[in-house]
């Protein structure tokens, strides 16, 4: 259990997971990772016959971090020491960890959340989007991402290197583990009132944006790729469009105008696909996200030379027709002129932009592939 300043339930709370382990026949330990309290909890803990583990980092994760890596035991169960949650009927977690799971998730609204538990915000609004937002970007079947009445085996636990040190942990867990493909499961559990008197650690917006913010990071296709084919998509289509529209002198200062806009949609669209690469490599190179295995075939699909080859020809073309649409002053028409001129000038700087970004992506690509494996 982690804590900090919890003396006013912290015995009970102990007391529970005490009854809980009598009535099972289980040998256990309880925890207490004491976060830097200074009302007493660390001597209550100790006189409830539990262990007490100082952890000196600040934050929610840092807490359970530490009370983990200390614990002894092959499986293990957080709780908040709040006395909000149902430690005394733990038994679902510990059987489905018997039946191979290598995490089980308490669910609250499977369970039931006793009135004034959880607040209106928390309850329809903030656990729900983010909730989804795991389940979506993760393909997670956990209805209730952010539970803190969990259990899971220490040698699983071990594979997931966490890094977080805030409310952010109970996120980050469930993401790991999918991303590990480990065998998840959720159980319903109760969630009650918290029984003390002062204001709750959580701060709903700056943790919300904390969970959000890594959620978003640790899946760069939603964050960059799935944006960035949609606007290179829609941005390369409307230029097309717009390129193979006939003059027509009412709207052609419009059309201009909209061709310009939908080639910056292009090249941004082009720019976050390019970005989305680069950052998974990095990602998967350095151990922030796991090897799929696709993963050794992009480096058989793009390398420094296909790149330089692609972009250096591009850029070639781009150059060409600047040169030719320049050259071009055999129409008399002023404004049809100008029309096509224009036109064909946005497509050569257009050709150009994109041929530079692919002969500095390759470098770069190439770089981040250099101790890489896969990279030939």
């Amino acid at each position: 259990m982690p804590c900090l300043n919890e003396a006013e339930t912290l015995a009970i709370c102990i007391r529970k997971a005490t009854t809980f382990l009598e009535k099972s026949k289980l040998d256990g330990e309880i925890i207490v990772a004491d976060n830097g309290s200074d009302d007493g909890s660390a001597e209550i803990a100790i006189a409830e016959g539990a262990r007490v583990v100082n952890v000196l980092v600040k934050g929610y994760g840092s807490a359970l971090k530490g009370g983990i890596d200390a614990a002894q035991g092959d499986y293990i169960i957080i709780g908040d020491s709040d006395d909000s949650h149902d430690l005394e009927n733990l038994e679902l977690f510990v059987e489905k960890i018997e039946q191979g799971f290598d995490m089980v998730i308490g669910n609250r609204f499977l369970g039931g959340v006793q009135k004034e538990a959880m607040s209106f915000l928390h309850r329809y609004i903030g656990n729900p989007i983010l909730t989804f937002v795991g389940r979506t970007f993760f393909n997670s079947k956990i209805g209730d991402f952010h539970c803190g009445l969990r259990g899971f085996t220490k040698s699983a636990y071990q594979k997931l290197s966490i890094t977080t040190t805030g409310m952010e942990f109970a996120s980050e867990l469930i993401v790991k583990a999918e991303l590990a493909k480990l065998k998840i499961t959720e159980v319903p559990t109760k969630v009650f009132p918290s029984g003390r008197s002062r204001e709750p650690h959580l701060r709903t917006w700056r943790d919300g944006w904390r969970h959000l913010r890594f959620l978003l990071l640790y899946s760069p296709r939603w964050l960059f790729l799935f944006p960035g084919v949609f606007m290179f998509v829609a941005g390369f289509i409307g230029s097309l469009v717009l390129i193979l529209t006939p003059f027509d002198a009412q709207n052609y200062l419009l059309n201009l105008k909209f061709l310009l806009y939908a080639s910056g949609l292009t090249l941004i669209g082009f720019q976050f696909i390019i970005f989305y690469t680069l950052i998974k490599i990095f990602a998967v190179s350095n151990g922030l996200l796991p090897r799929s295995d696709r993963y050794g075939s992009i480096f058989k699909v793009i390398n420094l030379e296909k790149g330089l080859f692609i972009g250096f020809v591009l850029i070639l073309s781009g150059i060409i027709l600047a040169i030719v649409t320049s050259l071009d002053i055999e129409n008399s028409d002023v404004n049809m002129f100008n029309y096509v001129g224009i036109k064909k000038t946005i497509v050569a700087i257009g050709t150009i932009l994109i041929g530079l970004q692919i002969v500095l992506f390759s470098f770069f690509f190439s770089i981040l592939g250099l101790s890489d494996k896969y990279n030939v």
